[in-house]
């Protein structure tokens, strides 16, 4: 069965990831703005390079959860597509083999002027780290303003998905909000969330608990549906 699963931030903050929520604006008490879009750094770049070096500095220190590896179990018996919001790498230390990241990768880098250009960056990032072209380096995340460039493959994914599970997200962040339009009719739809933005009926099973106690339930059940 191919089963797509759209994860987002609830499923990082039980490792003890701090997530942004809009909220109020602010994202470990900076401005999202100054420290998420392209503005932000071409106004103050150090400021920008030193948010994200606390977050890949933190991001060494976690682990991943039951909910990470429950998903990861899943894949013995089914051809599982992870698309996540998050930049984290838990669900590949979990052992998820196929995870789309839709809004970039924290342990990575790419160029200012080659967005195609991107390379494994597990330390500090710092002004004067420049790529063979001799451009900055940038973190290697889609900030406010910017294109989500796998959003085409991860709405394909989701499209030829027999079940979609979504887990740990607002279904408030366009574009990724709008992937669940492209489930079939006929697919299942297994949403886990403390506080669902979505109600129970005939086609969608709402798990109103956190991730790392309702994911195993969800996996439970589908292993179930060979």
């Amino acid at each position: 069965m191919k089963i797509a699963v759209l994860t987002g931030a609830g499923v990082s903050a039980e490792s003890g990831i701090k997530t942004f929520r809009d909220s109020d604006g602010l994202w470990e008490g900076y401005d999202v703005m100054e420290v998420a879009s392209p503005e932000g750094f071409a106004r103050n770049p150090e400021v920008v390079l030193d948010f994200y070096n606390q977050r890949r500095r933190q991001l060494h220190t976690v682990k991943p959860n039951t909910a990470h590896f429950a998903l990861a179990e899943l894949e013995k018996v089914h051809d599982v597509t992870i698309i996540t919001q998050n930049v984290d790498d838990l669900h590949e230390r979990a052992g998820s083999g196929n995870v789309i990241h839709l809004h970039g990768e924290l342990l990575k880098a790419r160029c200012t002027q080659d967005e195609n250009l991107i390379l494994d960056w597990k330390g500090d990032l710092k002004l004067g780290d420049l790529s063979n072209k001799n451009h900055q380096l940038r973190p290697h995340i889609v900030w406010f303003g910017e294109m989500v460039p796998l959003i085409e493959v991860a709405a394909e994914v989701v499209e030829n998905a027999e079940a979609l599970i979504i887990v740990g997200t607002s279904m408030q962040v366009y574009p990724a909000a709008g992937l669940m339009q492209f489930a079939k009719e006929d697919a299942p739809i297994y949403f886990v969330d403390r506080k669902p933005a979505i109600s129970s009926n005939s086609r969608i099973q709402v798990f109103a608990e956190k991730a790392t106690t309702g994911v195993p339930k969800v996996v439970e059940i589908l292993k179930k549906q060979i």
